[in-house]
């Protein structure tokens, strides 16, 4: 008789929740990765607008102050990004650490379902060797004197 895990369902469904925990954690990983890049082109940008206005000459107030309110509004995206890289962040340490458990959670049922597979060949074996046993004596039984 083939081997029949009675949990097939729930380790299947476990399995899918794995899954789903992977693309979860793929999905914060590629946010993260989005919002560092942005972070990086935001600093390059406030780092170019200090040298711009560091080189403006002094008597070239209008342009300064427009450049200024340029940079401090880089400043606050900036601050802001700072603090979606710091939430994402710790998305992508919570995705990682559910992925843990699911797969956890999987391979505990794996192992279970093995554990029994291999009572239940080891039981059908000695099934097998109880009929041949049988079968072997009943065949040749010794004459009775």
């Amino acid at each position: 008789m083939a081997f029949r895990f009675p949990m097939q369902k729930i380790l299947d469904y476990r399995v899918q929740l794995e899954e789903e925990a992977k693309v979860r954690l793929a999905e914060a990983q590629r946010n993260l990765q989005v919002a560092r890049h942005h972070m990086e082109v935001l600093r390059r940008e406030l780092r170019g607008t200090l040298d711009r206005i560091s080189a403006l000459p002094p008597e070239n107030i209008n342009e300064r102050w427009l450049t200024e309110c340029y940079a401090r509004g880089l400043q606050v995206d900036a601050a802001q990004g700072a603090v979606q890289v710091t939430m994402l962040t710790q998305i992508v340490e919570d995705a990682r650490k559910l992925l843990t458990a699911r797969a956890v959670d999987r391979k505990m049922l794996e192992k279970l379902k093995e554990r029994q597979r291999i009572r239940h060949d080891h039981d059908e074996r000695l099934k097998e060797q109880r009929i041949n046993d049988e079968t072997a004596t009943l065949r040749y039984k010794a004459p009775a004197f």
